[in-house]
């Protein structure tokens, strides 16, 4: 080898040596392994950090109803006094429908009529008839619900007998006060036949027809001083059909849960006292929610009872001494630990 060729292999030779030199490793160590990271020991999955909020929704019913300004009332309160729980109040079409979507879990809670929670649990009457909704749990009772049949002045309906003929709303489709005015009708020796005609209306509509002359008379299965009907007596000349004697006492041996109550004179604008007959609402629940969950509810509602107090007249009927009054199906545990806790059970 010539000397010139010589110091070119040596010239070439150092170069790819300090291009190696320069990478700090062979070629197939080119790119080295990351260095494993520790997690701090403090931090913990999001899943399990403290505070995180539970959403739970509640079927209420019309929103000129009583039910509405109550669950709201219940909202209020989970969020103000209940830690990590939070009350979405929904409009519904009340008992029947708000049983029914207890069944299929598209609610967590609801407001429901003390009979009709019986005949969704036990699968029985035209609404559920072969289709229990076997996981309805009770919660707590709420209140007296009479059924408010509402007269126009003028119509002559002295008694549900003399609703033969007219023009009549029994309430929306599937709800609690449609199934009670079909009982008072069948009570009376009527059926949906012998009116003139039978709306189903939610209870705004019912008022509205009222005050328009379109109907003669309106069932209202609500709490008494329900806001729809006395915005109606302001505007309308009405009254409060009696339901009394023989038929009262149909409803009530046929239908444990209906009871006698007095309406007062003074629950609504020129409207005189009426007696008629009364089922209870009660709160209800899926058989699945959390335990804990149903018992800190239950907790922060009686301990801040008073908010319920004050959302609506009626509010002042809910009391712990009645929390149970007319509970027609199983507790739920939850339930069961919060009355059990107060010497209830």
């Amino acid at each position: 080898m010539t000397t010139s060729k010589f110091l070119i292999f040596m010239l070439v030779a150092v170069f790819l040596v300090g291009i190696f030199a320069v990478a700090g490793c062979a070629p197939e160590e080119a790119v080295p392994e990351e260095p494993d990271v520790e997690e701090p020991e403090d931090e913990e999955p999001e899943v399990d950090e403290p505070g995180a909020v539970t959403r739970v929704n509640m079927g209420a019913g019309w929103v000129t109803g009583v039910y509405y300004p109550l669950a709201g009332a219940m909202s209020r309160i989970a969020h103000t006094s209940i830690d990590d729980i939070s009350l979405t109040v929904e409009s519904s079409g009340a008992s029947a429908v708000n049983s029914r979507m207890i069944g299929s879990m598209d609610l967590d809670m609801a407001i429901v009529q003390n009979d009709v929670a019986y005949y969704a649990f036990h699968g029985e009457g035209a609404a559920f008839e072969g289709n229990p909704i076997e996981n309805m749990r009770g919660m707590f009772s709420l209140y007296p619900e009479p059924v408010q049949l509402v007269a126009a002045a003028g119509s002559g309906i002295e008694s549900p007998a003399d609703l033969a003929g007219k023009n009549v709303a029994l309430g929306p489709l599937g709800s609690g006060a449609e199934v009670n005015a079909l009982q008072v009708l069948e009570a009376a020796g009527l059926s949906e036949d012998d009116l003139a005609s039978a709306e189903r209306l939610e209870a705004g509509e019912a008022a509205d027809f009222l005050r328009d002359g379109r109907i003669d008379a309106a069932f209202f299965t609500v709490g008494i001083g329900a806001s729809v009907i006395d915005e109606l007596s302001v505007m309308t000349d009405i009254y409060l059909v009696n339901i009394v004697g023989d038929i009262a006492e149909t409803l009530i041996n046929t239908y444990p849960f209906y009871a006698s109550v007095t309406i007062p004179g003074d629950a609504y604008t020129d409207v005189p006292e009426a007696e008629t007959i009364s089922v209870l609402s009660i709160i209800v629940t899926r058989e699945d929610m959390d335990a804990d969950l149903v018992y800190n509810f239950m907790r922060g509602i009686f301990d801040n009872i008073q908010v319920i107090h004050d959302a609506h007249d009626v509010g002042q009927l809910v009391t712990l001494d009645t929390a149970l009054d007319g509970m027609s199906v199983p507790l739920h545990p939850g339930a069961e630990r919060f009355f059990e806790e107060e010497g209830m059970m």
